[in-house]
């Protein structure tokens, strides 16, 4: 079986910290869902204009792309809704694992704010919470951003040996 993994979750969860971790653990690429979204997705998120579904779907479409093309690969995706994620599905190839990263409000606000250099502002935090639709047990792993990276890339690692045997 290919491996096919999207480490999904709101802005600031740290999608790109255990997508590099796993990276170097398990010796498969990471891409970072952000670097796919179109110029115009970009600019809206910078404005501090939430994307619609209209603006998703490219976008969509291009992760499950990446998914189907360059397995095996981990790749940070927001992946807000199940309607999402099932378009991930569909067009990505093979079965792919679903990481979704969660923790308290506070938490990420506080992430979202130290980082540098990043389009997405702080504002944005509220309205990708409204939109999550969080996964159901059968759909994802859920895991608990506020255990140290270490221990979170163990447990992905874990996750994603125990759907790879």
């Amino acid at each position: 079986m290919t491996l096919r993994v999207v480490i999904m979750g709101v802005c600031g969860t740290g999608k790109t910290s255990l997508g590099m971790a796993l990276s170097d653990r398990l010796h498969v690429p990471y891409l970072d869902g952000d670097d796919l979204h179109p110029t115009a997705n970009v600019a809206k998120m910078a404005a501090g204009i939430p994307l619609t579904d209209d603006d998703r779907w490219p976008w969509l479409d291009r992760v499950a792309a990446t998914l189907s093309q360059r397995a095996p690969v981990i790749v940070g995706c927001s992946a807000l809704r199940r309607a999402y994620r099932d378009r991930l599905r569909a067009g990505a190839g093979g079965p792919v694992t679903f990481l979704h990263l969660t923790g308290p409000r506070d938490i990420i606000a506080a992430r979202m704010a130290a980082r540098a250099g990043h389009y997405m502002p702080p504002a944005l935090l509220d309205s990708q919470l409204a939109t999550l639709e969080p996964p159901t047990a059968d759909e994802a792993v859920s895991l608990d951003i506020t255990q140290p990276l270490d221990a979170l890339a163990r447990a992905a690692a874990a996750t994603i040996e125990g759907h790879h045997r």
